[in-house]
């Protein structure tokens, strides 16, 4: 085992979709920084595993929601709950997503349409509307999300996804342009790439996933975006490229 990354000692971190892939990973490194972990996902038994694996490389529990997080009126209560409970969050990262139906936009359904929304789009405007009091009175609040490069290069029968990822990442950036002058808080996006993961697979069935990026190689650069210090503010954040603007 290689040493940990960081020191975040003391600081309450939560990862989105951290039963598997990418947000397992990013749940494991923090842990192994020093912070502690609430973990949510919808399945109970994913996130277990997930648990196991802190216990195993970091020698302490996290804290385990299982949560849907297109139920919005439970999602509402996620920021209340923290606050009750940890009386703080100092960082944030938005694992979870869903990777729709690829399909000519003329073809789509709209309950395929309304899902994919719901599930990406909406529920970024959900955890930021419940978790933005808490990250923004912190010291050193930060908060990643994932995103696709769909998002900013739309390709055949990937509309679905581009629209979803194009609507989020507007989202975020609209947040952080929106704090006031001297904020601590960071708030960036991440695009990992190509990375061996569920959802890589079911895009790309025919993919050989042995020659991707494992979900473990992407996880430091984004624990290195929830550090103290200088960090990049609403910057569109590659995994192997270095982010132009820290403040």
């Amino acid at each position: 085992m290689t040493a940990p990354l960081a020191d975040l000692t003391g600081r309450v971190a939560l990862v989105t979709g951290a039963s598997r892939g990418i947000g397992c990973a990013v749940a494991v490194a923090l842990a192994r920084a020093g912070a502690h972990c609430i973990l949510t996902a919808r399945a109970q038994g994913g996130l277990e595993q997930t648990d196991d694996l802190i216990r195993q490389h970091a020698g302490h529990n996290a804290t385990l929601l299982p949560l849907d997080l297109r139920d919005g009126e439970k999602l509402d209560t996620l920021g209340p709950s923290i606050a009750t409970q940890f009386g703080r969050l100092d960082c944030m990262v938005h694992c979870a997503g869903e990777l729709g139906i690829l399909s000519p936009l003329s073809h789509m359904q709209p309950k395929d349409w309304e899902r994919a929304m719901q599930a990406g789009p909406q529920t970024t405007w959900r955890l930021v509307r419940t978790l933005a009091p808490l990250l923004e009175r912190g010291p050193a609040g930060r908060a990643v999300f994932l995103t696709d490069r769909h998002g900013q290069t739309p390709a055949p029968f990937w509309g679905l996804v581009a629209a979803s990822r194009a609507a989020q990442d507007a989202i975020v950036r609209t947040w952080a342009s929106e704090l006031p002058q001297g904020s601590p808080l960071r708030i960036n996006l991440f695009e990992p790439g190509m990375v061996a993961t569920r959802l890589r697979r079911l895009a790309m069935p025919a993919l050989d996933m042995n020659n991707l990026t494992p979900p473990e190689a992407v996880a430091p650069q984004i624990v290195s975006l929830c550090l103290p210090g200088p960090q990049p503010q609403g910057e569109y954040v590659r995994f192997g490229m270095e982010p132009v603007d820290k403040k």
